[in-house]
């Protein structure tokens, strides 16, 4: 997608963002092949929503403390 016809205003644009933006759009497209669905299902509950975002929350905490980990041992 070409994310200059999304954004037509002619102003600077922030690279981070467009970047954050380009990055979702590849995960959207991924996910759509890996699952064959997208986020706007209606077959979880509220509940099984969250729970799919706590496991998220939680891969992203061994994330962190893997880095953390690596930093340190760089440090020494």
């Amino acid at each position: 997608m070409n994310l200059n016809k999304i954004f037509k205003k002619k102003r600077v644009r922030d690279s981070n963002v467009l970047s954050v933006i380009e990055a979702y759009e590849r995960r959207e497209e991924k996910g759509a092949k890996k699952y064959n669905t997208t986020t706007d299902r209606d077959d979880l509950s509220f509940v099984a929503w969250l729970t799919h975002l706590q496991e998220e929350l939680m891969d992203a905490t061994i994330y962190i403390e893997k880095l953390k980990s690596e930093q340190r041992k760089n440090n020494e």
